[in-house]
Parts: structure tokens; sequence; C-alpha cells
């Protein structure tokens, strides 16, 4: 009982640094709208800057920093380089802070903080490599689904925190008025303070994690383990040769973008189409993570029990590419439809990652987690990094006139137009993954995690 116990103070502790992390990244997105009038804001940023700011979230993964951080974790252990990366997450969150906050002039303070989302994005994925495979660590032949459902509602909470609480903190302003930057940064100061206090709660979980391999006998050195159990170069391409890994990889990057980039314009969406306010558009986007963090733990102990992980990622890749064809082609341009879309999304977006995270140990060896997971999350990257640009600038280069409704329902169609395209490559990839699964039985990705 005590070492259950242990179990989820372990996981309480992991899931503050990822809830912090995703409060930061989505500070902006339910004021995606301010990006309309840069002449109205003393950031002094366009919806093309937003974009490009949004990616250098990616930039450094992409450049291959994932991959060699995930094999330096499967080396060195995820208690000396998750404390590293973590520690890089809350530097880079300084400096977007700093950038948006000195009064820069705008090139000036967009390069700085696409430095700062760079650090931050690299530091917030090693970590959250680290995070995930500290929970497969610690719920090995447990309750490892739902584990990971809790870990990532939690974590979105820290979305629909930013979602919900940003727009309260950069207060409305009458038409013409100029926000200041002690209006828009706002946000960014308290996700530092919850920077802070995730990192504060990393390093308890470091204490923890370290008291148990003591214990146990166990050591996070690679050169003290098993000849076997050894990492080595080589085992990068057994990784990729994995056709069931690729497929999972190509399912997350396709069908995150869908939802993540979604939500970095969704408000610059939802309000033309649906023809509502600020206010009605942003709690229709904060369901998405309200409605993951009540399913995604329901769902990861569905998986738990009854398995069928393949069918599960199907049915939520199909639910949001549903709701993206609702939100272009809705006959009734109503908030009702908004918000059936809107709730889809959530499903789906609870769906799949309560599926899909927890087939990964079944078809990758253990001491090879962090370097698939980080991979994986290098290939989900490339999209996140290219996608925001491509959005953005199909809003800048739509929207001529600023004000005019007719042209910005223009631009939030043909966003959706690549939410579409996205959806249907990412249900094409989950149907691929379910007939490789049926024939190959043995790997037992759609039997449940208890048996496993």
């Amino acid at each position: 009982m005590t070492g259950k116990w242990l179990c989820w103070a372990a996981l309480a502790c992991l899931v503050v640094p990822m809830f912090a992390s995703y409060f930061f990244d989505d500070m902006f997105s339910s004021l995606s709208h301010l990006f309309k009038s840069p002449e109205l804001l003393e950031l002094g940023w366009d919806y093309a800057d937003y974009g490009f700011y949004s990616g250098g979230y990616s930039f450094l993964c992409v450049c291959g920093g994932l991959i060699v951080c995930g094999i330096l974790l499967d080396m060195f252990g995820v208690r000396l380089v998750g404390s590293v990366f973590v520690a890089l997450m809350v530097v880079g969150a300084v400096i977007v802070t700093y950038a948006i906050s000195a009064g820069f002039a705008p090139k000036t303070s967009l390069t700085l903080a696409y430095v700062g989302c760079m650090l931050f994005g690299l530091g917030s994925e090693i970590a959250g490599v680290a995070v995930t495979r500290s929970i497969a660590k610690w719920f090995k032949g447990r309750n490892v689904a739902l584990a990971m459902g809790l870990q990532l509602s939690i974590a979105r909470l820290g979305t629909a925190t930013a979602l919900v609480v940003s727009p309260m903190l950069v207060a409305s302003k009458a038409a013409g008025e100029t926000y200041f930057l002690t209006d828009t940064n706002r946000p960014a100061l308290l996700g530092l303070v919850l920077m802070f206090t995730g990192a504060i709660l990393w390093g308890i979980f470091v204490a923890m994690d370290y008291k148990r391999d003591s214990s146990l006998g166990l050591t996070e050195s690679r050169g003290k383990t098993a000849k076997e159990d050894e990492f080595h170069f080589s085992d990068i391409w057994k990784v990729l040769s994995n056709p069931r890994f690729l497929m999972i990889a190509l399912l997350c990057v396709f069908f995150y973008c869908c939802v993540i980039r979604f939500k970095k314009f969704g408000t610059s969406i939802l309000i033309p189409l649906f023809g509502m306010e600020l206010e009605t558009a942003t709690w229709m986007l904060s369901m998405i993570p309200f409605f993951t963090i009540v399913f995604t733990p329901l769902f990861g102990a569905l998986v738990d029990k009854v398995g069928k992980a393949t069918r599960w990622m199907i049915v939520g890749s199909s639910l949001v590419l549903a709701s993206h064809l609702l939100i272009a082609f809705s006959p009734l341009k109503v908030p009702a439809m908004g918000y059936l879309a809107i709730a889809m999304l959530g499903i789906g977006y609870s769906l799949v990652p309560s599926a899909m995270w927890p087939s990964v140990p079944k078809i990758v060896p253990e001491k090879n987690l962090g370097t698939a997971f980080s991979l994986i999350y290098w290939i989900q990257n490339i999209g996140m990094m290219i996608v925001p640009i491509f959005i953005g600038k199909i809003f800048k280069n739509t929207i001529t006139i600023p004000g005019d409704s007719i042209q910005e329902c223009t631009a939030a169609t043909y966003a959706e137009y690549a939410f579409i395209l996205l959806g249907v490559i990412a249900v094409s990839v989950a149907v691929m993954l379910y007939f490789s699964s049926r024939k190959n039985p043995q790997l037992k990705l759609d039997a449940p995690s208890k048996d496993n």
C-alpha cells in the first residue's frame, strides 16, 4: 500500500511542471484576436509575428535537439537530464517575459521572444519526455494508461486556465484604445510563478526517485547496467524502422496539429464564423481542455481495462475531423453549432492520447523509451513549427482591411481547410495502425494494459 501511495505522490509532483508549461505555451491563445490590430498594441506584433513566435517553440526540437536529448535521457537517466531541461524551460519563459515587458521595438522584442520560446519549447518537450518516461517506470505493471491520462488532463488544465484567465488579466478595452505592455505581459508573469513552483516540485520528485532506486538497488547510470540493457546508437534505427512506431509518430503530428495549433488561432476562427463575442469564444475554446480534464483519465482507465487502443484512436481522430468539418461547413452559423463542434473536438482530444501514449511502451523496449518518445515529439514538432506560420500567413494575407468581417470569415474558413486536410491524414494513419495491430497480435496493442 505504501508503494502505491508513493506512486501517486510522485505523479502529483510530475504534473505541476507540465501544468505550468501548458499554461505558458497557451497564454496568448485566447488573445490572438488582438494581433489583427498591431497599431493598437504597444507590443506591435501582427498575426504573422504571432505565428512566427508560436513556431519558435518547435525550432530547436526540429533541428535535432529532441533526438539528442532523448538519447541523453536513455544514457544518463531522467533525474539529471530532466532537471537540466526543466531549468531550461524556466529560463526560456523568463526570456520571453522579459522580451514582451521591456519596451523593445517590435522586431527586437519578437526576435528575443523567439529565442526564449525556442529554449522554452526544447526544455518543455524534454521535460515532457522525462515525465512520461518516469510515469512508465513508476506505474509499470499498474494503471499506466490511467496515470498518463491523469497527467495529460492536469497538464491540459494549464491550457484551460490560460484560456480563461488570460482575457481576465488582459481586460478588453474600448475600440481604438491601446493595449500597453503592462496589460499584455500579465499572463506571462503569472506563468513564471507557476514555472518556479513546478521546478520546486520536480526537485522533490527527483529526491523521491533517487530514494526509490536506492532502496531497490537500482541506478540510472548506464555504465552499471547489464550489457543487454545498455544504450547503443543502433537502437535509434531499430526504433525508426518499426512500422508501428512510425504510424504512432505520424498520427501524433497530424492529430495534435489539428487541435493544438487550432487553439492558437481559436478566437480568430470562432468569432467571425459563428458571430459571437470574445467572451463567448473564449469560454467555447476553453471547453477543449476542460473536456480532456474530465474524459482523459476515464478513457485511460477504459484502455487499461478493455484495451482496443487502435479502435479508440480511429474514433478520436474521426471526431476531430468531424469537428473541423462542422466549423467550416455548418449550415447554421450560430454559437450552438460551435459548442457542438468544440465538444466533439474535446472528446477526440481525450480519446487519442489516452490510447496512443500507453501503446508506445508495448512496441519499444524500456531502455529506448526516452529515445522513442523524443523521436515522436521531434516528428510532432516539425508540424507544430510549420502549421502556425502557415495559418498566420493565411490570416495576414487574406485580411487586408482591418475589421472587414467578410475577409475575417474568409481567412477563418481557409484556415479550417488546412485543419481538415490534417484531420483526413490523421484518420487514415489511425486506420493503418489498426490493421497493422491485427496482423501483429503478439504486440498486444489492443490488449488491456494490465495484461502486459
